[in-house]
């Protein structure tokens, strides 16, 4: 029997189990929203701008182990969900986003709501199709699910003109997909991994740098057996914390451009670097010249060969699925007895470092500091809220007082950098885990890209906690202002603010404004149980000149840091 275009769509997702797709109706789409209307198997949830849609499917991926789906129409709402798209593209993100299209015979003749969505998105998706035929839907479906959450993941856009939506055709969803140019490893080269181990086992100043990548290919429980039967220090990149507990002893914290010093120092002295899914990016190694002064063998893991080599010159470079590489390496050391006395210099040297004590601020009596709000959120949720940032000060604040003991509690846009992303991330998550707490930390420039997702949030009833930490400037470029540009706030201050508390309450949520130090903590208390089920959004009244530390200067290497003391 055949069917239409849109149902056959909408057939393809049931069968991918998909729970939430996140849309905003118009013209190109409307067959597709008709046949969902027709099914109450994909729960529908209606967005405020197609940017939030993608972002609140991307959160549900990163919350998940699935794969989050957007729709969009075509035209602005397309070029809307653009910065979405880059956002997942750049963490390597599966998701798939629908996006409609103009009538097949109108395509090139500058339509109403026209834009040429494959070449807008070519260089930020991992693949993306035109269906120009409905007997092609179903296959292009499985065919974008299949590489949107294999290999290095990432997004995969699917084009469809409105007329294929109405098209008459046969459904048959494919079980398997072959696809002849696309084959990604997993299993890495034995050879390569027992160089790997022997160097490993001969280290005396050996670290285990993690990224990402052990968070999305789920390598956290072979990558902690590894870290504890070796015995070495671990740092984390800002996109893989959670990997690794951030409580462990063993864990020397994040490193980077705001890292611990005993994190940076440790990767730029180490002997022997371990990069498990990461991949030496400019703000984690800062200059690559710098950086290989130091004589050390590099062995790196990542799935995508393109990765190893990028940035720095890599010794034993390991392409596969992190956690089967992992496997491989237990395997082979499990004869292996580690011997303190060949790292016991190490440690020590890493104790002296740890001794600066680099994320030590003073909370004094007047004003509230941000780093002291983020310590008592993890106090009060007692490290087991799912975590969601924004981009600037308060994202680095979240990442460097906010231990995560699992992967996937820790949801941020590392590598675009995306404002505006916190509060649909906490959306997507909340729909992926309703029992879960949420909380979405925020600044009250960021807040302001995608506030009117607060909206979507009363109409779903999500309990999030919005943590604002407002310091009415626009924190990290007052910043680097401060620093490098003489004090000249040029475009940075934030002088006509709304009342966030009332804000809030205009869309049905509680708002709260805090002012004084000793109402930080009964504040939050009192949101996570009083309003347990309320959206509360927190408007912390912060110290204006508070500034991120340690830091590393753009250019500079991992050993030139600035540390609040040396101001």
């Amino acid at each position: 029997m055949k069917i239409t275009g849109a149902e056959i769509v909408v057939r393809c997702l049931q069968e991918e189990k998909v729970e939430y797709l996140f849309g905003y109706p118009g013209g190109a789409v409307l067959h597709l929203y008709d046949e969902l209307f027709k099914q109450d198997q994909i729960k529908h949830i209606l967005v405020r701008h197609e940017q939030a849609a993608v972002h609140a499917a991307d959160g549900y991926a990163r919350s998940t182990q699935k794969v989050g789906v957007a729709l969009v129409t075509s035209g602005p709402g397309a070029t809307n969900a653009v910065t979405g798209i880059a956002t997942a593209y750049m963490d390597s993100i599966p998701i798939v986003v629908i996006s409609g299209q103009v009538p097949t015979p109108a395509i090139g003749l500058d339509a109403f709501q026209e834009v040429d969505m494959v070449g807008i998105t070519r260089p930020c998706v991992k693949h993306n199709f035109l269906v120009k035929d409905a007997r092609d839907l179903a296959v292009t479906m499985k065919k974008a699910f299949h590489i949107a959450q294999t290999g290095r993941p990432g997004p995969v856009v699917v084009d469809i003109p409105k007329d294929v939506t109405a098209q008459l055709a046969e459904f048959d969803y494919p079980q398997t997909v072959q696809m002849r140019s696309y084959n990604p490893v997993v299993k890495g080269h034995l050879g390569q991994i027992k160089k790997a181990v022997q160097l490993l086992s001969d280290a005396k100043r050996p670290i285990i740098y993690v990224g990402g990548g052990a968070i999305l290919s789920d390598a956290s429980e072979p990558l902690t057996k590894l870290v504890h039967q070796l015995g070495y220090p671990v740092t984390n990149t800002l996109m893989g914390l959670g990997a690794f507990s951030g409580t462990d002893k063993q864990n020397l914290g994040m490193l980077g451009m705001h890292g611990t010093v005993e994190a940076n120092m440790a990767m730029h002295y180490a002997d022997v670097v371990l990069a498990v899914g990461a991949r030496f990016d400019d703000r984690v190694i800062g200059n690559p010249a710098n950086y290989a002064e130091e004589p050390r063998k590099i062995i790196h893991i990542d799935i995508d060969p393109s990765s190893i080599s990028k940035r720095v010159k890599v010794d034993v470079p390991i392409v596969g699925n992190v956690p089967d590489v992992l496997e491989e390496m237990l395997k082979l050391l499990d004869s292996f007895k580690p011997n303190p006395a060949q790292i016991a210099d190490w440690w020590s040297r890493i104790a002296e470092w740890q001794g600066k004590n680099s994320l030590g601020y003073k909370q004094d009596s007047d004003l509230i500091m941000p780093q002291y709000v983020v310590q008592k959120l993890y106090e009060i949720t007692k490290g087991d809220a799912i975590v969601c940032s924004d981009v600037g000060q308060h994202q680095m604040w979240a990442a460097q007082y906010y231990p995560f003991d699992k992967p996937r509690r820790w949801l941020n846009s590392g590598g675009l950098g995306t404002m505006g992303v916190g509060l649909p991330y906490a959306m997507g998550a909340q729909f992926a885990h309703p029992e879960a707490t949420v909380a979405c930390i925020t600044g009250e420039g960021s807040i302001q890209m995608c506030i009117q997702e607060l909206s979507t949030a009363k109409q779903f009833r999500l309990p999030l906690k919005i943590i604002s930490l407002n310091n009415r400037y626009l924190g990290m470029v007052r910043q680097w202002q401060e620093m490098f540009y003489g004090s000249r706030y040029s475009g940075s201050y934030m002088d006509s603010l709304p009342d966030f508390v009332k804000l809030a309450e205009a869309y049905g949520h509680v708002g709260m404004r805090i002012e004084r130090p000793e109402d930080v903590e009964p504040a939050l208390k009192k949101a996570f149980t009083e309003h347990k089920n309320d959206l509360v959004f927190m408007d912390f009244q912060t110290s204006r000149e508070a500034n991120v530390f340690p830091m590393v200067a753009a250019g500079k290497g991992l050993t030139d840091m600035v540390l609040a003391e040396d101001l």
